[in-house]
């Protein structure tokens, strides 16, 4: 490896300090202008309910929120952490480079040009603290190749549990660098490495374990049950070329994929950046991948470029004009944001940048101080708490959407049987009575006076996978405990909101059947931690078909949630 004395001196750093000034600048004035995307709001709500794990992702997301938002109630303290680890974490790949005598200005241009650089330069999602993690994992790798010492062993397992608390796809650069050097199982410290990480991460495994691990069902079941589009394997490398910087990216893979491997290090950077973007390949068979899942493949994918690029000749004048064209582009578009240029206002993901302060706090308008409750996902409610400061908007998941954070808060525990402001994308007859328009839309609101939901039953069978013949019947042994801390009750007398049972049939998105439980049902009153068994006689569909069945809760006027795991239903 290079070794430590490299012919740069401390006035090469000096460009690289000032591209570092100008891009946290730069990120400080989108981060405190522009309105939260719905991620960020949602995991805003997550720093409100501060936990060792989440129904989506780890907690790390949670903390760097807390911790910046306690210094600034607005969008640039949620975003502040963010802001900051972004500029340490380029700072901290420079001083990795300047090992190899990476030149200041092949740096500036290459780091400058990658485009998801720039998106988690201010966007507080968990792939922000990972981003950082990831940076420090291979910083202090580095150092642990040359030197085996008790400081690198803490340090690096330390790294390695917050790789994990951030996202739990951190474990594909542990993974991978091992595969890069299989010698490290030789080491005593690398288990020690091992087993560290492990005890750290103990209080979030507690946490799955008590909460049924929802993230093990939602990353490997629920979330891999759409239909497969051949269109989610071909663009996946055209959006990883725009990731990597829309002009630049070709010659960064070129680059970075062409690195003659001289050391340990290089040979980690080749199998992190060519496995990890590999691994999101094969996972588009099996569902949409979105294009910054790959984010921590561009880490040592750019370092690996400008490696190459030092151990070519000079910089070629077409590449240099190239990238300052590319980050130029890339600039002006974040410019164009900024300014909130009407066409960029209503362009796809962007929109939900604008016009939702506003819309929140015509919500509130209407709803006072009451419990609002929306029936589109979690991202409006989020906004919502986020902008009227609350944590009284609440997402109903319903049977037509996925089971989020939403369905394990206290918030539905507190909307019982209260009056509630029911917020909706379309006018329902004898539910809505307001019209609510903004900038942002318009959305449809009414009363609810005596609230009544069970998004956090969870009903368990013997078996989710089961095997019918058209017309067959087949009976579900229904096992479910009371969550809350309240007795409930399922009778429909003398109840103005109805409540019914329903066994739901689905092929992808489209409810192809439903059938209602017996009356018997409704008898059913179980107190705190109770349990009960409910025999639920279904008939399978007609239709020879792979069905995804679950049973859901119906109560007025909401349309049903999910309250089970999926069963694999197939009628042949």
């Amino acid at each position: 490896m290079v070794g430590n004395s490299v012919s740069n001196n401390v006035r090469n750093d000096k460009p690289v300090w000032l591209f570092l000034f100008c891009w946290t600048v730069f990120n400080i004035a989108q981060a405190a202008t522009l309105e939260l995307h719905a991620d960020e709001a949602y995991y805003w709500v997550y720093s409100r309910f501060l936990a060792w794990g989440y129904f989506d992702h780890p907690p790390m997301v949670a903390v760097f929120i807390k911790a910046g938002y306690s210094i600034l109630h607005n969008e640039l303290g949620l975003r502040l952490l963010t802001v900051l680890s972004s500029s340490a974490s380029l700072y901290v790949m420079w001083l990795m480079l300047k090992r190899y005598s990476v030149t200041a200005i092949s740096f500036i241009l290459v780091c400058s040009g990658i485009l998801v650089f720039h998106i988690y330069g201010f966007t507080t999602t968990p792939d922000s603290p990972l981003l950082l993690f990831t940076v420090l994992f291979l910083f202090f790798y580095q150092q642990y190749i040359e030197k085996d010492s008790l400081l690198l062993t803490l340090i690096l397992g330390v790294v390695v549990a917050c790789l994990l608390y951030s996202k739990y796809h951190g474990i594909l650069l542990v993974g991978f660098t091992l595969i890069s050097n299989l010698k490290l199982l030789k080491r005593r410290s690398f288990w020690g490495i091992v087993m560290l990480a492990f005890v750290l991460y103990i209080p979030h495994i507690l946490w799955q374990m008590n909460h049924g691990y929802p993230s093990v069902a939602y990353h490997l079941s629920e979330r891999s049950s759409e239909k497969y589009d051949l269109s989610y394997s071909y663009q996946y490398p055209l959006g990883q070329l725009l990731m990597a910087g829309p002009l630049i990216g070709w010659f960064v893979f070129y680059k970075g994929f062409t690195t003659k491997v001289k050391d340990a290090f290089i040979r980690a950077l080749l199998f992190n950046s060519i496995g990890i973007l590999f691994f999101f390949f094969l996972t588009s068979f099996k569902g949409e991948v979105q294009l910054h899942w790959t984010l921590i493949a561009y880490v040592p994918l750019a370092m690996l470029a400008l490696i190459h690029l030092q151990r070519s000749e000079e910089l070629s004048g077409w590449f240099i004009k190239l990238a300052i064209a590319n980050t130029i582009l890339i600039v002006l578009l974040r410019l164009c944001i900024i300014s909130g240029l009407p066409a960029i206002k209503q362009a796809g993901a962007i929109k939900s940048y604008f016009g939702f302060s506003d819309w929140a706090k015509a919500i509130y308008t209407k709803a006072g101080n009451n419990y609002v409750i929306f029936n589109e996902g979690f991202q409006n409610p989020s906004k919502y708490n986020f902008y009227n400061n609350t944590v009284k908007g609440f997402a109903y998941d319903s049977r037509y959407y996925r089971r989020t954070q939403y369905d394990i808060w206290p918030i539905e525990d507190s909307l019982q049987h209260k009056r509630a402001y029911y917020v909706l994308q379309g006018w329902e007859p004898g539910i809505t009575t307001d019209t609510i328009i903004t900038a942002a839309g318009t959305w449809y609101g009414g009363w609810v006076d005596n609230v009544r939901t069970y998004q956090k039953i969870k009903f368990s069978v013997p078996n989710y996978r089961i095997k019918s013949a058209p017309g067959q019947k087949t009976i579900f042994d229904l096992s479910f405990t009371n969550p809350y801390p309240f007795t409930i009750n399922f009778s429909n007398s003398p109840r103005r909101h109805k409540v019914r049972l329903e066994a739901c049939f689905f092929i992808r998105e489209k409810l192809m059947e439903v059938q209602k439980a017996g009356n018997d049902f409704y008898n059913i009153i179980l107190k705190p931690g109770e349990t009960a068994h409910y025999k639920f006689i279904v008939t399978a569909p007609e239709k020879s078909a792979r069905y995804d069945l679950f049973f859901s809760i119906r109560t007025d006027p909401f349309v049903g949630g999910k309250n089970n795991q999926l069963i694999n239903f197939v009628v042949e």
